[in-house]
């Protein structure tokens, strides 16, 4: 009967000691350890799709649709009044609109790399912070004015 108040007597100071142990190592992490755990990392958002007509001669060729993705730090992301989305669209939209060299008679590769760093540099400014830290392509389409069925 000792021997079994003795083992229960040890266990529950055992287990005592290692909870005031596992309170005070969490309590007193130095600087550095707080600081990782605060760390929100990156978010990736998805934007909806773009729709930019193609016009030539003064008429509607068709659309292109692009759909992106972009990533941003948590913490920056969650601290702005407006968020980026907007700004990206509208970024977006105006590039491609505007780009001459989108000819869909002569197809040739689009330059997606020198969008995606426009875009970005170009939202970070208007932001007046570095917020997008990379915009991702997941769709960019074209679609004749033939295929594109009205309603």
């Amino acid at each position: 009967m000792i021997r079994l108040v003795a083992v229960a007597l040890w266990i529950c100071l055992a287990t005592l000691a290692s909870s005031y142990g596992a309170v005070y190592y969490m309590t007193h992490q130095g600087p550095g350890a707080a600081d990782d755990a605060k760390l929100g990392g990156l978010d990736y958002e998805r934007l909806r799709p773009i729709n930019v007509p193609i016009l030539e001669n003064g008429a509607l060729q068709g659309y292109v649709v692009a759909q992106l993705v972009f990533t941003a730090d948590s913490d920056n992301l969650n601290s702005l009044a407006v968020p980026p989305h907007p700004f990206i669209v509208d970024e977006t939209f105006r590039l491609i609109y505007a780009d001459e060299s989108l000819n869909f008679r002569k197809l040739e590769r689009y330059d997606l790399e020198r969008l995606k760093t426009r875009v970005r540099d170009t939202v970070n400014a208007r932001l007046g912070k570095d917020l997008i830290q990379d915009i991702l392509v997941e769709e960019f389409n074209y679609f004749a004015k033939d295929d594109v069925i009205s309603h």
